[in-house]
């Protein structure tokens, strides 16, 4: 069970790509988080409709949150696919 894991983190501690990867798409999710709360922070609305802009803010903050989940999941699916290919690279298997 030892072995798996030593293996994973050489090919990790070597794979530049794959942290890059990682750390992109930490940050974009992240990032893009912010980003979405920033710009909904001053949202108002005025008048009789006063009364469902905590909701349209909230559909908002819900579509960015599933932006940067997207973007965290991508970057996630791109590192493995680089590790893959590192692994393979590292240890001649072609």
């Amino acid at each position: 069970m030892k072995d798996w894991f030593a293996e994973f983190l050489v090919v990790f501690s070597h794979s530049k790509r794959t942290q890059w990867a990682i750390f992109l798409g930490v940050f974009g999710f992240v990032a893009i988080s912010l980003w979405g709360d920033y710009q909904l922070s001053n949202f108002e609305l005025s008048g009789h409709m006063d009364s469902i802009g905590a909701v349209i803010k909230e559909k908002f903050l819900r579509r960015y949150d599933k932006v940067a989940l997207g973007c965290l999941i991508s970057f996630l699916l791109l590192a493995i696919k680089l590790y893959r290919k590192d692994k393979k690279r590292l240890y001649g298997m072609y």
